[in-house]
């Protein structure tokens, strides 16, 4: 017994001596991660230990403030996991402060005729598909500005593009796998206009990996003197975002930055072919006068409790009214929900689209309501009891389709539920903790939809892009991003 409590003493003291990683550990690497971040992308000069890092008035710390402010996350000069999360996304290599070259200023091409050379390619793809991906990058400045593009093989061009690995001559070394994926230089001679592509990517022509088309159109943009955009929106926005490049629309506040380099090009471009829409059923609504739509002159003052898609739009719902944004227009409308719809209620919470059957579902409180095309169904309002829901359940937070398992998320509070639509049931061991299966984004949800594959789950004054295929956060968005706000 002696012997067993002088062992017992030793373990105690040994757990004293020799403690596991503390959260100091975790934040000095965090700290250090965010200097490396800072120094590249926002030229934070070298600064001292972590308790001069720490206060308010230090270099990192307004850094940091820049950084938060640029992507539209809150100001607090902290690295608070929002902040954390968008330093790790992948993203351009070129700095977000100014222009990234050697040389100041932010010229432009002098001559509107310009040559490009591939100076090598990638194993990742086949040669066809690069030429393609390229010729494809370079298409989109010139639809919209009076510029040519010619390809040469042989002599130095005036925009050379290449793949390369870590350092690589040019002083701005890439870093390996999912950080800098690429950085291109601005106009002007020798290395100007030139684009490098990070060899230890994935590059491809698809969603896997690192699109190369999205890439370098974006690169391309540096290498005709575009510096990066703060709309999340915009193709110049520094961090990656997967499009489908068939739907690929140049962002109005790309072309406004192209155009005042260069000029309109004045050649009509032929229009890029909208998608087909669902139905040709036009929008109904009700036969009081509808109220003239407006839109918005600000965004401090938006707020919503529900979004989803609808047939190609976007609607965002805010106590009376809605938001309402349709495709190839960069108007927004804003209606008064009565006006539409007489008999939906106000103050929606939760609402999605099941777009295999044209339906439009709204909840609030226990009750919700199907629209059939734009018509209420007569059954209207239905309880979210008769879906699967325990008692307990007194509203759905936020809800969105999934359109790859056919599965329907409705988050509420800090659960969410999984429903088969095909099978008209809850999934079995559900619910389950949103922080589980979402992680990055918070313990809930208060707004949810779909676009192009991916989640768009809002929580606080947050917006997550999230990736079911790749499981986590690949970009934080300003809430009221999709209103051009």
């Amino acid at each position: 017994m002696k012997h067993l409590l002088l062992l017992l003493l030793f373990f105690i003291a040994s757990s004293y001596a020799f403690p596991a990683l503390s959260q100091t550990d975790g934040e000095e690497k965090d700290a250090k991660f965010a200097e490396e971040y800072l120094k590249k992308y926002y030229k934070l000069e070298t600064v001292g230990g972590r308790q001069s890092k720490m206060k308010a008035s230090s270099p990192f710390s307004q850094k940091i403030r820049e950084m938060q402010n640029f992507f539209g996350l809150e100001v607090n000069g902290q690295l608070d996991e929002a902040t954390m999360e968008m330093m790790h996304l992948p993203r351009c290599g070129v700095t977000d402060v100014s222009q990234f070259s050697t040389f100041p200023g932010n010229p432009a091409w002098k001559k509107k005729d310009l040559t490009y050379r591939i100076v090598n390619y990638t194993p990742d793809m086949t040669r066809e598909d690069v030429d393609s991906a390229i010729q494809k990058a370079f298409k989109v400045w010139s639809d919209v500005a009076p510029l040519t593009f010619t390809r040469i093989y042989d002599t130095v061009a005036d925009i050379e593009i290449s793949f390369a690995a870590q350092v690589h001559n040019d002083f701005y070394p890439f870093d390996g796998q999912h950080g800098t994926l690429a950085h291109a230089f601005g106009p002007g001679n020798n290395i100007g206009g030139d684009a490098h592509f990070d060899e230890d990517e994935t590059w491809t022509s698809g969603s896997n990996g690192y699109n190369l088309f999205l890439v370098a159109a974006h690169e391309l943009g540096h290498s005709l003197g575009l510096s990066h955009s703060s709309d999340q929106n915009a193709l110049m926005y520094p961090t990656y975002h997967y499009t489908d490049p068939s739907r690929f629309e140049l962002n109005i506040d790309d072309v406004n930055g192209i155009q005042s380099l260069y000029g309109v090009r004045q050649k009509p471009v032929e229009p890029t072919k909208p998608t087909k829409p669902r139905t040709t059923k036009p929008t109904k609504p009700s036969t009081t006068k509808p109220t003239k739509p407006s839109t918005p002159s600000t965004c401090q003052n938006i707020t919503f409790d529900a979004a989803t898609t609808f047939r190609g739009e976007m609607l965002f719902f805010d106590e009376q009214k809605f938001w309402r944004k349709l495709p190839h227009n960069s108007e927004i409308e804003n209606h008064f929900i009565k006006t539409f719809w007489p008999s939906l209620p106000t103050a929606i919470q939760a609402a999605y689209e099941y777009a295999e059957k044209d339906q439009l579902l709204l909840f609030k409180g226990t009750k919700y309501w199907v629209l059939s095309g734009y018509e209420v169904s007569k059954d209207s309002p239905k309880s979210i009891f008769q879906l699967g829901f325990s008692k307990n359940v007194k509203k759905v937070d936020a809800a969105v389709h999934h359109t790859n398992t056919g599965k329907t998320f409705f988050f509420v509070e800090d659960k969410y539920w999984s429903y088969d639509e095909e099978k008209q049931r809850m999934d079995p061991d559900f619910p389950k903790k949103i922080s589980d299966n979402f992680p990055g984004v918070g313990n809930k949800v208060h707004a949810a939809f779909e676009s192009n594959g991916l989640l768009y789950l809002f929580n606080g004054h947050h917006q997550y892009e999230f990736s079911t295929e790749k499981k986590r956060v690949t970009r934080i968005l300003k809430y009221t991003s999709w209103l051009n706000c």
